[in-house]
């Protein structure tokens, strides 16, 4: 019997998938069968990740902000590896800070790529996903999307943003057989969040006091949902977030 979880003989593209949550999304989708591609913007860390996986795993040089560039990076990867079946767009920044000290060249910039560049990178994929009827699309979102946490505009907005964005495009082009599904982590141990929690202790204690398994997540457990979502297994699932969170989003 067909293993539904399977990703053998597909190419995946994962975007920030040289570090962090995406590193691991790239592990778990290579250990499953696809070939990965990794984009970034510095390349000595997608080096390091496509050394520190191994085989299957290769990287593209580039800055998903450049929207000029967008339509030449599908192409070239087409070209070099074959046909996207699976796009996981998890590059994003974040900043914390006071909002009415966020200027509108720092807002600008977080809705630029965590949400104006997604659009514009799925919507090339998709265009040659519709033709082949068949695509998975994978958006990270995050509990900013749920919650309204302070000092933290710019992100809320952009991964809210991110929340529409695969209703939308979900009502789109399922009918295309391209689905698309977003996953929203809790708060997971990675570099980032721990630098950010270790800066505010009150925050990481609310974080932890309110979510029932009473620990933080593993980026693995993101890399497994999406290897879920990308596969046959999820072939009737389209248009839904995905709350990777230990519970966070019920607990009180």
């Amino acid at each position: 019997m067909t293993n539904p979880f399977s990703l053998e003989n597909k190419i995946a593209l994962v975007t920030g998938g040289g570090s962090g949550i995406g590193y691991e999304i790239t592990r778990c989708l290579r250990d499953a069968g696809a070939k990965v591609i990794i984009t970034g913007r510095r390349e000595n860390m997608l080096q390091e990740a496509v050394n520190n996986i191994g085989d299957n795993v290769f990287y593209e040089v580039n800055d998903v902000t450049d929207l000029n560039k967008t339509t030449e990076l599908v192409e070239s990867i087409t070209q070099k590896y074959g046909e996207i079946d699976i796009l996981v767009n998890n590059a994003g920044i974040n900043m914390k800070k006071p909002a009415v000290d966020v200027t509108d060249a720092e807002f600008n910039n977080i809705i630029q790529t965590n949400l104006t560049s997604v659009f514009a990178l799925s919507r090339e994929v998709a265009k040659r996903m519709i033709s082949r009827k068949t695509g998975s699309i994978i958006m990270i979102s995050s509990m900013a999307g749920y919650y309204g946490i302070d000092r933290v505009p710019a992100y809320t907005a952009s991964k809210s943003g991110i929340e529409g964005l695969t209703k939308a495009l979900a009502s789109d082009w399922s009918k295309f057989g391209v689905r698309v599904n977003a996953i929203a982590p809790g708060f997971i141990e990675t570099a980032m969040m721990q630098t950010a929690m270790n800066s505010d202790p009150d925050r990481m204690n609310k974080a932890l006091g309110r979510t029932p398994m009473a620990k933080f997540g593993k980026p693995e457990d993101i890399g497994h949902a999406a290897v879920f979502l990308a596969s046959e297994a999820a072939s009737y699932i389209t248009g839904v977030s995905l709350r990777v969170d230990g519970g966070n989003a019920i607990g009180f």
